[in-house]
C-alpha cells in the first residue's frame, strides 16, 4: 500500500503562484508514475499532469502547458506541482494519484490522496 498527503494549497489571486506537494509512504518502490488531478462540484475529476518516477517523463493537460510544472524528489517520495499564472479557473481540489502500472500514463491510478483546495479569485 502507499499512502498519499497532499499540501500548499490556498487562496490566492488571478495572475499568482502556488506549489503543491504529494508525500508518499509505504511501498514507495512500487511506485511507476504520479500524477495530479483536479475535481469542482458537479464536474467529473480531471487530468491535470503527470511524472514517471524513474526517468521523469511528465504530461500535461491542454489547459495547463505552459503555466504548471510537475516534478518529483525521489529522495524525499515527493511530487510536486507548481502553478504559476493562476486562473479562476483553476480553483478545484487538487489530489495526487500514484500507479505501480506499466500502463502509465494512461490510468487508472491505484492510490489517492485526500486533496488539497485551490482557490483562485479573479
Amino acid at each position: 500500500q502507499v499512502q498519499l498527503v497532499e499540501s500548499g494549497g490556498g487562496l490566492v489571486q488571478a495572475g499568482g503562484s502556488l506549489r503543491l506537494s504529494c508525500a508518499a509512504s509505504g511501498r514507495t518502490s512500487s511506485i511507476y508514475g504520479m500524477g495530479w488531478f483536479r475535481q469542482t462540484p458537479g464536474k467529473e475529476r480531471e487530468f491535470v499532469s503527470t511524472i514517471s518516477w524513474s526517468r521523469g517523463n511528465t504530461y500535461y493537460a491542454d489547459s495547463v502547458k505552459g503555466r504548471f510544472t510537475i516534478s518529483r524528489d525521489n529522495a524525499k517520495d515527493t511530487v510536486y506541482l507548481q502553478m504559476n499564472n493562476l486562473k479562476p479557473e483553476d480553483t478545484a481540489v487538487y489530489c495526487c494519484a500514484a500507479t505501480w502500472r506499466r500502463s502509465w500514463p494512461k490510468g487508472p491510478y491505484d492510490y489517492w490522496g485526500q486533496g488539497t483546495q485551490v482557490t483562485v479569485s479573479s
